[in-house]
């Protein structure tokens, strides 16, 4: 559980400045993330929409749906993977801190570039199958299993490009301590 700010994390707002290169990496993916950001809410809100109508269509005028369902759950999947690196970007994503406190500093920043380390070839793996798999589905042409019959490559690319740019981003903040500034 996070009570306040980790000891080596300083103000979000404060721009990278030691190499400008990474700034601006970081101010491309901090506005690429930002319009990301409002997309997934429209997608959410637009999701939520859908399953209203579903909902009401069904009990109200007895009306089968075929399209409602996967049309949110693939505004879903969009919505959460795409906001991955936004979230990451603010150090959202949950952590246990249970060593925080027992560590020196320079313990501690060793600690979390190797999650960053780790979380990093992790994600890449899962981005890279992500790409294999929209390619798979874009080349054999597969779709869903319903009688909609959306193509799956949609949330496929949709999982590729979120888990790319969470990439980006923790490989952002890995490099940040070698180019002369603190990390975020």
């Amino acid at each position: 559980m996070m009570h306040g700010p980790l000891p080596d994390q300083q103000d979000h707002s404060e721009a990278v400045t030691g190499n400008p290169l990474v700034a601006a990496l970081g101010q491309a993916l901090a506005l690429c993330n930002g319009v990301i950001v409002v997309f997934a809410a429209l997608a959410l809100v637009a999701a939520c929409v859908i399953l209203s109508y579903s909902v009401l269509g069904r009990a109200l005028f007895h009306s089968p749906n075929y399209w409602q369902d996967e049309a949110a759950v693939f505004l879903l999947v969009g919505a959460t993977f795409m906001t991955a690196a936004y979230v990451q970007g603010q150090r959202g994503h949950i952590g246990i801190e249970a060593f925080v406190g027992l560590m020196s500093p320079l313990a501690n920043r060793i600690r979390l570039w190797l999650v960053d380390v780790a979380s990093f070839l992790f994600c890449a793996f899962f981005a890279w199958k992500s790409w294999t798999l929209a390619h798979e589905a874009y080349v054999d042409g597969q779709v869903s299993n319903s009688m909609w019959s959306p193509p799956l490559a949609i949330p496929y690319v949709l999982m590729a490009v979120g888990m790319t740019l969470l990439c980006l981003q923790i490989l952002l903040q890995i490099i940040v301590p070698f180019a002369g500034a603190s990390r975020r």
